[in-house]
């Protein structure tokens, strides 16, 4: 902690799209993230793609970000088609990044491809691409869908049974990594969040940082008081 407030580490995206081999990569983060966690009382910080054994001695706690799609073979499988573009610098380091924080038990908030990093760090698996696999699609920035939280859930606890999110991913869980537990679907069934049995760990496959504060448009709730219950978990571990 710092001046009493907890430090998250956020991870970056990058330039995969354009990156041009042999020059340096770029790392880029939307402002959403940060505003999202320094409202809740964090202070954010964006990480580069190094250190990641001791990123958990300098923050309390980790934001795997969205982006691009997971490469495959991190879950066992062939390249389904030319539609998975993935970013593989990145994926080593959040794979590192992720078992490093695993290994304290620090806390974890994980949105879109974090979702499914974090899913198959722990041994689940993904659709690699949900419209030719599923037959739906959920990458429109401007859809806005109903979700079903579970019983229990810390989703339900705070926005209620049945509620809309926004939808931009690609691909999906398939099978759930040890110890996590589905908390919100889909009308067509796609585990849309997650909760973990023992460790301090949220995930959204939606983006609620986008959803959040002044970005709220009206159309789903604000989901300001979920990063302000994550800030509570995160400092009740550290009182």
């Amino acid at each position: 902690m710092v001046n009493g407030k907890p430090v998250i580490c956020i991870v970056s995206s990058s330039d995969y799209l354009t990156y041009v081999p042999g020059k340096p990569r770029k790392l880029e983060l939307s402002e959403d993230y940060s505003a999202a966690f320094a409202n809740a009382g964090f202070i954010p910080l964006h990480c580069t793609e190094y250190c990641a054994e001791d990123l958990p001695a300098l923050c309390d706690a980790l934001c795997l970000s969205g982006g691009p799609d997971l490469e495959s073979y991190y879950f066992g499988e062939e390249t389904l088609n030319d539609t998975v573009i993935t970013d593989p610098p990145r994926s080593v380091f959040e794979y590192a990044v992720s078992r490093a924080f695993l290994a304290v038990k620090k806390p974890i908030f994980a949105t879109c491809r974090g979702f499914q990093v974090l899913n198959c760090v722990l041994g689940g698996t993904l659709y690699q691409d949900i419209v030719e696999q599923l037959g739906f699609i959920h990458g429109d920035p401007k859809l806005r869908h109903y979700v079903t939280a579970s019983d229990g859930s810390v989703l339900k606890a705070l926005f209620g049974e049945r509620f809309k999110v926004n939808s931009t991913h690609h691909q999906a869980i398939k099978d759930l990594g040890d110890g996590l537990f589905t908390t919100a679907v889909s009308a067509e069934g796609i585990i849309e969040a997650y909760e973990h049995k023992s460790l301090p760990i949220i995930g959204t496959q939606f983006h609620p940082e986008r959803l959040t504060g002044k970005n709220n448009e009206g159309g789903t709730p604000d989901f300001a008081p979920l990063y302000r219950h994550f800030a509570g978990i995160v400092k009740e571990r550290l009182l």
